[in-house]
């Protein structure tokens, strides 16, 4: 069984699209006819980019921490496509660290201003395009986000808080914009790779890509508020 998703006429903004799990969103969205604004604080002509955009993807640069950034970005991307239909919040990393009286508030800084900041910013200035289209949210949580654990602490608050404020997205607009949001566990990337031993029990990005393309989808036009589980055995 297979399922097949278009979307032909709607335009996604996708953050976090120069990374492994962001290229792969902007690659299934675009083969499914989405118009695609893949935004990222990365060049995309940079040996950091996985991105290669097509035809039916627009790259924009901003920096997703900066509030003046983020605004100026999505109107930019309005009077360029005249619409937001869908907000894919991808844009995150992760740090492992020190015990928390161990721990450098810069770490804490960085990794909520990456992994939070830009899905609450990126959020509240779609918010009003979204609300014009009754639209969709989905942005990355992580299964560590639901309970704490050592040696990563700061990174589970951060997912935690993104199902946090995933929840609250959907109550305060229940009938005109859904928001989800994903939580993957291991992802096969070139990073993880590097850190880790690949397992076959890994899920690929492009797996993770097709359910976020359900929740935006007209099939899950019941669905909002829910933290879906993207880790199959990993």
């Amino acid at each position: 069984m297979t399922a097949d998703f278009d979307f032909s006429g709607r335009v996604v903004v996708i953050t976090g699209a120069c990374g492994a799990l962001g290229s792969a969103v902007v690659d299934e969205f675009a083969e499914a006819g989405a118009t695609v604004a893949a935004c990222d604080i990365v060049d995309v002509e940079s040996e950091d980019s996985l991105l290669e955009p097509g035809e039916r993807t627009q790259f924009y640069q901003a920096d997703f921490t900066d509030e003046d950034a983020v605004a100026e970005t999505m109107d930019r991307i309005v009077d360029d496509h005249g619409r937001i239909d869908h907000l894919l919040n991808i844009a995150g990393t992760w740090r492992g660290g020190d015990p928390v009286e161990e721990t450098d508030v810069g770490q804490f800084d960085m990794l909520f201003a990456v992994n939070l900041k830009t899905m609450f910013l990126a959020s509240k200035h779609a918010l009003p395009y979204l609300q014009e289209r009754e639209g969709s949210i989905v942005s990355v949580s992580a299964r560590s986000g639901l309970e704490g654990g050592e040696g990563d602490g700061l990174y589970r608050s951060t997912k935690a808080s993104v199902k946090i404020m995933t929840e609250t997205i959907a109550e305060e607009n229940l009938g005109s914009v859904r928001a989800n949001c994903v939580m993957p566990s291991v992802l096969d990337t070139p990073m993880n790779r590097e850190m880790m031993t690949p397992s076959e029990e890994w899920v690929e990005p492009e797996q993770v890509a097709r359910v976020m393309q359900f929740l935006c989808s007209d099939a899950a036009e019941v669905t909002s508020g829910a933290a879906v589980p993207v880790y199959g055995e990993a």
